[in-house]
């Protein structure tokens, strides 16, 4: 087996995704990666990529995936213990954490995904935004039905909006700034008796 053949076959969706990751942030550009520059960077074909992506949309989404990895992996074994308003911060928080190694293109993702021709990426987000929501009222031990439950989610898909916007312009040290936003509208949430 010649060198070229081995890297190919040593080619997976992780190296991929890391290596785009690299790159645009080198470039400072998700919008615009080229996959015939990834391929290149990655010393294969963009076929090859294409394998693995059927285009950049599919790489944010992989990185999405790991974030939402991230957040489910077990957490403090006393968890069950703690006030929800402290399960909601330490799992929702999780998910953020996950994705600060890239925060600028992660946001530049976001906004790739929200651009106005590409509405066809957003019925897919509004899916998958329901679905974190419920598995934060899960993990967190909300588990009320009917109208308590609608008003959970309202309250919670409300927070993680706001937060995620603040969280996507914020340049303090480790997005310390959205932390705090998201630590306050649980409070006021908590106080309210929303959840």
């Amino acid at each position: 087996m010649n060198d070229a053949q081995h890297k190919l076959k040593a080619l997976d969706a992780s190296h991929i995704l890391n290596t785009a990751l690299d790159l645009a942030q080198e470039q400072d550009n998700w919008y615009d990666l080229s996959l015939v520059d990834l391929a290149a960077r990655c010393g294969t074909s963009v076929n090859e990529i294409h394998r693995h992506f059927a285009d950049t949309n599919a790489i944010a989404d992989a990185w999405f995936a790991q974030a939402l990895e991230a957040m489910l992996t077990a957490g403090d074994e006393a968890a069950d213990n703690l006030p929800v308003k402290t399960r909601l911060e330490q799992i929702i928080w999780r998910w953020f954490e996950a994705l600060s190694p890239y925060h600028s293109v992660t946001a530049q993702m976001l906004k790739s995904k929200l651009h106005p021709p590409h509405i066809h990426h957003w019925v897919p987000m509004i899916f998958d935004l329901s679905r974190l929501v419920q598995l934060w009222r899960d993990m967190a031990g909300l588990h009320m039905g009917g109208r308590r439950r609608q008003i959970e989610e309202i309250v919670l898909t409300g927070i993680f909006l706001v937060t995620l916007s603040a969280w996507c312009r914020d340049k303090s040290s480790q997005q310390a700034q959205s932390h705090s936003r998201l630590l306050s509208l649980l409070e006021k949430a908590e106080q309210s008796g929303q959840f």
